[in-house]
């Protein structure tokens, strides 16, 4: 398994080794004491699964606040996608930055995203698949967002991206300028 840094601190991209003959492959998808050692010790509670029907189909940027703040390691199953991560925590040299990767079945890639980090994506093929296991239980009441084309965060989002997917909770979100501090940077 390889784990690679961005410019950002905090979000890695962990590709794990396929070990493959004329049959297939063999992958460690995770490996707790592997994964402790870049991204701190983590107790998944639970695993979500999104499909997106259409190519261009752009999901977020979510995250959730305390007492139920996430992190999520992020792959695809199905189809390809455009993962991002973006530094919301008031204080962070990178405050407003953003860290983006392509997922694939094929290139096996993950995104860890650690709490204090906004997360979306948009789909590059159809009928797209993601999963990603999260840190905290899922809660509406503690569920936030920011919007995904705000120009101060400068999202190099691909071509196909389709403001016309975006649901009607993520039309409304708040820039990075609006968002009231939900995380602290604790350098």
């Amino acid at each position: 398994m390889e784990v690679h840094s961005y410019d950002i601190s905090g979000p890695q991209l962990i590709i794990p080794r396929h070990i493959g003959d004329e049959r297939g492959y063999f992958a460690e998808l995770f490996r707790a004491d592997t994964f402790a050692q870049y991204c701190g010790d983590q107790i998944f509670v639970q695993e979500n699964e999104s499909l997106s029907a259409r190519m261009g189909t752009v999901r977020g940027l979510h995250f959730q606040t305390a007492p139920y703040a996430q992190s999520k390691l992020v792959r695809c199953t199905a189809g390809a996608l455009f993962d991002v991560a973006v530094d919301i925590r008031q204080g962070s040299p990178t405050f407003g930055k953003w860290a983006g990767e392509t997922l694939t079945p094929s290139n096996g890639k993950q995104l860890w995203i650690p709490t204090g980090f906004a997360h979306g994506f948009c789909t590059l093929a159809p009928d797209t698949v993601l999963t990603y296991k999260v840190t905290s239980y899922y809660s509406q009441e503690h569920d936030k967002g920011l919007a995904w084309d705000d120009p101060a965060i400068g999202i190099a989002w691909p071509e196909l991206a389709d403001r016309e997917t975006l649901s009607a909770k993520d039309r409304i979100q708040p820039k990075l300028a609006e968002l009231p501090a939900y995380f602290d940077y604790r350098g």
